[in-house]
């Protein structure tokens, strides 16, 4: 730690005692290592997404969308990223800031930067920005909680997103992403507009492939023009120069194929995953249609106990109990 140390004293004028203070007192968390270096389990689509689209996060959301209303629609006109893509994410992420981590940030982001190697410079420049935010935020060091990989508070933001993205959303002169909502709605508005959200843009829509073993390589975008071309339709009018990327998902003994649109993709710019942003879109679909004025998810409910995604005939089997 000697060679970062004598950085931020150069770089950014930190006090040298007191950084050798803190490093003295900073734990190796061999569970933070291990956390980060089990390999992720290869869960089947269905599988991940009812980790995330579920009676949990749907109830919560609701409560959390009814509590916060006046601060999404806020966040909604300023930011122009859908209400209920931020009352998705954040349910995603936390459960509403209910599960926010228990590691020393400190303490995880120490462990990372000089413990492992494979991302060390990642890991290095968040610890900086932690003690830079530490310094901006007036907190101790020592007694912020996090993700075992430092991401921290109800959105989960690592430190230099924080510094970047995190706004005072509810005026109080603070920046308090742990308790603070408003802060959080905002901060995760901010984010997305930051990396390229377009108001009003196409987020994802089911598709219809003629021969899917006839596309080739679909990882990559194409023109809404190129996949007519390449028979590959959907139910939505969409201009022909309209950037797109084909993703396929595993469902049952086939395949489901949907559209992947600009606001798709930034949603992976939160976490690097395509059923991670699928789940987001599908969880604030739910959440949506749970919301819909004169629906009544009771009455939709008793009769086929499943919630109807609206634009596209997508069935998720989840029970709904609307806010008040």
């Amino acid at each position: 730690t000697s060679e970062f140390i004598d950085e931020m004293v150069s770089k950014h004028h930190f006090d040298r005692d007191e950084l050798l203070d803190v490093f003295a007192h900073a734990q190796h968390k061999p569970a933070v290592i291990e956390a980060i270096s089990r390999p992720p389990k290869a869960k089947p689509w269905l599988q991940y997404r009812a980790s995330f689209v579920n009676q949990q996060r749907v109830s919560y959301g609701l409560k959390f969308w009814q509590e916060n209303r006046k601060t999404l629609k806020r966040a909604e006109r300023q930011y122009g990223v859908p209400q209920e893509i931020i009352v998705a994410l954040i349910g995603v992420e936390t459960i509403y800031g209910r599960n926010m981590g228990s590691f020393s940030t400190l303490d995880a982001l120490t462990t990372l930067a000089f413990d492992y190697p494979r991302r060390a410079a990642f890991f290095r420049d968040e610890l900086e920005n932690y003690l830079l935010l530490a310094r901006e935020q007036q907190f101790d060091v020592r007694d912020m909680k996090s993700s075992y990989a430092g991401a921290i508070g109800i959105p989960q933001f690592m430190p230099s997103s924080y510094r970047n993205y995190a706004l005072d959303f509810n005026g109080n002169s603070t920046v308090d992403l742990r308790n603070e909502a408003a802060d959080a709605i905002g901060s995760v508005g901010n984010y997305l507009k930051g990396y390229g959200w377009v108001r009003h843009g196409l987020i994802s829509v089911p598709a219809q492939v003629g021969d899917a073993n006839s596309l080739g390589a679909i990882d990559a975008p194409r023109s809404m023009g190129d996949w007519l071309t390449a028979d590959v339709t959907t139910g939505t009018r969409i201009t022909p120069d309209e950037p797109a990327r084909l993703l396929d998902y595993t469902v049952g003994e086939g395949k489901e194929f949907w559209l992947g649109f600009n606001n798709f993709e930034v949603i992976t710019r939160y976490n690097n995953s395509d059923y991670y942003a699928m789940s987001v879109f599908q969880l604030a679909e739910v959440l949506k249609a749970a919301r819909k004025p004169r629906l009544s998810p009771r009455r939709f409910v008793r009769s086929s106990g499943r919630v109807k995604i609206p634009q596209n005939n997508y069935l998720i089997k989840v029970k709904i109990h609307p806010s008040p």
